[in-house]
């Protein structure tokens, strides 16, 4: 019997059909653990992801620079860390995409929540 699929509402569960629909994208981002691949794919892009051979949606997603796309492409979030740094996005940015709010709003809600007591007064 194959069990239920995971279903997280707003959030793509890795699983072993994520990990096989997204092995070429996977295995690029592995790819840019030396930097000359980092520096070939930055010179071009297209090229890059052509030498992996990568699906439409994959393309279209590291060409978007969403990093919820590139989840939804199969991506593995611990090797989409590493395009996080060649698209130049730090994680407000990341942050901001997964909310669905511009950079500023989600600065603003992390010091609201950091104005917040951790916990209610003791009883």
């Amino acid at each position: 019997m194959t069990p239920e699929p995971l279903t997280i509402p707003g959030t793509t569960p890795f699983d072993g059909g994520m990990a096989q629909k997204g092995y070429a994208l996977n295995k690029m981002c592995f790819s840019f653990n030396d930097k000359a691949n980092r520096e070939a794919f930055v010179a071009d892009p297209e090229a890059y992801m052509q030498r992996y051979q990568l699906t439409e949606e994959q393309a279209a997603a590291i060409r978007s620079k969403q990093v919820l796309a590139l989840l939804d492409a199969g991506g593995n979030a611990y090797y989409l860390a590493k395009f996080a740094g060649i698209f130049g996005l730090n994680m407000q940015d990341i942050g901001a995409q997964q909310t669905g709010t511009t950079k500023e709003a989600f600065m603003a809600r992390l010091v609201a929540a950091n104005q917040q007591p951790d916990w209610p007064a003791a009883q």
